[in-house]
This record gives structure tokens, C-alpha cells and sequence, in this order.
């Protein structure tokens, strides 16, 4: 019983299999080609890049001065004023230098009076002198000597004079230092960075340390976008833009150019540039930081023929020969496309237009809308018509 069946199952798969083989197609009358159809549609030339959003005016708020954060008037995303007191450093060191200046001050200012009191004591000397050497009282040398004192005198109250001068700009300094203390906001606006807290010393020795970062209106924002230099020529000013963040996968922003920078960038040896696109932010969905892939239509034409940009690429499996004399009268901006006529293919020469992310704009006096072409087989469709002898058309 058990050799009878195996001997059944084996004589089934014989059978099967021969029929497999039988019913499999031919290699050489499989289709080298599917096909698509001539289109009139709209047709759009864009530059793809990615950049970064930015507000448009970002102002970063720092200290002139040295010290100790003692308060805090702002925190991250708070709406400020311009004019608004947002952060104080510990003034006391600043106040003693302002009193110490006020004091050198009045110290310089008594000096003054005391020069200007021996520039009256000697000039009230000298002429006392004067007048006893008209009357042949006094010789002419007494004369000489008072008249010495006098004018020593006044070139010393005029020193004074600036030594008074001095420490009032030194006390206007100490005045603007102990001003600086208190941290105002430069505009209205939000903050979008808090860089210190509480108790935390900042050093402003070599440069001002940034407290925050005060960005003026996040409804309007801008992408900072690097265009490699082999698309910045078509690129310009007022273009439509469209670009997506990662937060909303789904959703198509837009903007326009506004700027292209002239500035160069050079990354691994490849030079860029920056272009400035403008952004509405009404809804504020968008934040400062997010990465944004953009595509900007750099061309646009309406209701014109096109074609799968795979139609282009697509070449039969003609002899060498037959395929070099269809391309020989070739210029540049024509191309070949192959039309389906019944199981044959024709060449048609056409001139290409507009290229687009999967179709190209063509023209020619052969060509029409609904169009039968030839474009290259997909290896999925090549593999299940090789399998089971599906029509692909």
C-alpha cells in the first residue's frame, strides 16, 4: 500500500511539473516594453534643496558689563516689551565705583576753586606791582616776578579745569555701568533662548555674553536654504517656493524668495549659496530650528504634451546599426521616443522641454494627447509575465 502511494505522488509531480514547463512562455516572446500615454498637463521645473527656519529679525541680548545675575524678568517663549526691564546684575560694585567717582568729582572741583583763588590773589599782586613801578617804587624785576606768578597760576587753574572735566566723564562712565546693570528689552518681541540663570556670573571682558535671544515676530519667518551653484542661475528673486518639516509630513508649506546671497559657500569642495525664502507663520505651526525641504519652481508652463521621464531613457532591442542611424540626425534638446503601432514600435524624434520630477514637456508635429509610447518594462511586471504569462496591455 505504501509504494502504491508513493508511486501516485510521484507520477503527480511529473505531470505537474511537465506542465509547468509546457505552459511556461517563451524568453524570446516576452514583451520588452509596457507602455504609457502621451499627456497635456501642467509641468513645473523645480530646484530642490533644504535649509533651516529662522525668524526674520533675531536680536541677541547680552551685557556690556560684568557681574552677577541677581534677577530674572523673562523666561523662554514670554512675550516682552521693548524697554522692558528682563534681567539685573548685581549692581553694589557699580554703585561704590559711581560714589567714588562723585567724591573725585567734588575733590577735583575744590581744587579748581582753590586754583582759581590764586589766580586772583596773584593778579591782584601783579598789578599792585604795576602800578608802584610807575611811580618808580619798585624795580622792574618785582614786576617781572609778580607778573610770573600771575600767569603760572591761571595755566594751573586751567589744569584743574580739566581735572574737573575728567571725572565727570569718569562719573558719566561709572553713571552708564551702573545702567547697564539692569538689561532691557531692545524690542518687542518673544523669547525664544534663556542662556543664563540665577546666581550665574557673566564675563564680558572680550565680548558681550549672550542672555537671550529675542526673535520680533514669529508670524513671519524665514528658510535659510543652500543651493548648490549648478541650479543657482534659475533661481530668483519673488519665485514661488513650496517645502515640508519632518513635524507635518503631510502638510505643504509655501513662501517666496527673497534674497540670494552672493556670499559662497564652500563645503567638500562643492560651492554653494544661500537664498533667503519668506514664510507666512499666521498659525505659528512653524518653529525656529525646524528643517525644511524645500523645492523651488524655478519654471512653469500650463496644458502642454508630456511624458514619463522613462520614456526618454527607453530603448529597444534593435540592432546596433538600425539604433545608431535613428540617432544620427539628433540635435541637442531632441530626443527619441518609440511608438506603439500595433506590435511594432516607430521612432519619434521629439524636442524636450521643461523636465519635471517624472514627466518631461515634449513637442513635435507627430506627436498627440493620448499617444501610445514605449517605456521601459518594470522587473516586477518583466517577473510575473515570465512566470505566468500575464498581458501586461
Amino acid at each position: 500500500m505504501t509504494k502504491l502511494l508513493t508511486g501516485i505522488l510521484l507520477l503527480a509531480a511529473l505531470i505537474g511539473g511537465g506542465w509547468y514547463l509546457l505552459s511556461e512562455p517563451e524568453t524570446d516572446q516576452l514583451p520588452k516594453h509596457s507602455q504609457a500615454l502621451v499627456r497635456r498637463a501642467a509641468i513645473s521645473a523645480v530646484v530642490s534643496a533644504t535649509g533651516t527656519l529662522n525668524p526674520i529679525n533675531t536680536v541677541l541680548v547680552g551685557s556690556q558689563v560684568s557681574g552677577t545675575i541677581q534677577h530674572l524678568h523673562a523666561d523662554f517663549n514670554d512675550q516682552v516689551k521693548q524697554g522692558q526691564l528682563i534681567a539685573q546684575i548685581d549692581p553694589a560694585i557699580f554703585t561704590a565705583k559711581l560714589a567714588e567717582a562723585q567724591a573725585n568729582l567734588k575733590s577735583a572741583e575744590a581744587v579748581r576753586d582753590k586754583a582759581w583763588i590764586d589766580v586772583l590773589d596773584t593778579r591782584r599782586e601783579y598789578e599792585r606791582q604795576t602800578d608802584l613801578q610807575k611811580k618808580k617804587l619798585v624795580a622792574e624785576s618785582v614786576v617781572d616776578a609778580a607778573r610770573f606768578a600771575y600767569q603760572s597760576a591761571e595755566v594751573e587753574h586751567q589744569v584743574k579745569l580739566a581735572s574737573v572735566a575728567q571725572n565727570k566723564a569718569a562719573l558719566q562712565r561709572e553713571q552708564v555701568n551702573l545702567d547697564y546693570t539692569s538689561i532691557h528689552a531692545p524690542i518687542d518681541g518673544v523669547v525664544i533662548s534663556r542662556d543664563v540663570d540665577v546666581g550665574q556670573t557673566v564675563a564680558a571682558s572680550l565680548q558681550a555674553p549672550t542672555l537671550f535671544t529675542i526673535a520680533n515676530d514669529l508670524t513671519r519667518m524665514q528658510v535659510e536654504a543652500d543651493v548648490d551653484e549648478a541650479f543657482i542661475g534659475q533661481v530668483q528673486e519673488g519665485q514661488p517656493v513650496s517645502f515640508t518639516v519632518f513635524a507635518y509630513p503631510r502638510r505643504k508649506f509655501s513662501g517666496t524668495v527673497a534674497q540670494v546671497r552672493l556670499q559662497p559657500k564652500i563645503e567638500a569642495g562643492v560651492v554653494k549659496y544661500n537664498c533667503i525664502i519668506h514664510v507666512d507663520n499666521s498659525d505659528l505651526e512653524l518653529k525656529p530650528g525646524m528643517t525644511a525641504t524645500i523645492s523651488i519652481e524655478v519654471e512653469h508652463r500650463d496644458s502642454v504634451l508630456t511624458v514619463p521621464n522613462a520614456a526618454l531613457r527607453y530603448v529597444p532591442p534593435w540592432p546596433q546599426e538600425e539604433l545608431e542611424q535613428v540617432r544620427a540626425d539628433l540635435k541637442p534638446g531632441q530626443a527619441i521616443l518609440w511608438r506603439v503601432d500595433g506590435d511594432a514600435l516607430k521612432p519619434l524624434t521629439v524636442a524636450t522641454g521643461i523636465i519635471g520630477e517624472k514627466v518631461t514637456e515634449v513637442s513635435g508635429a507627430d506627436l498627440s494627447d493620448d499617444m501610445a509610447i514605449a517605456v521601459p518594462l518594470k522587473r516586477e511586471d518583466a517577473e510575473r509575465k515570465r512566470r505566468f504569462g500575464l498581458s501586461l496591455f
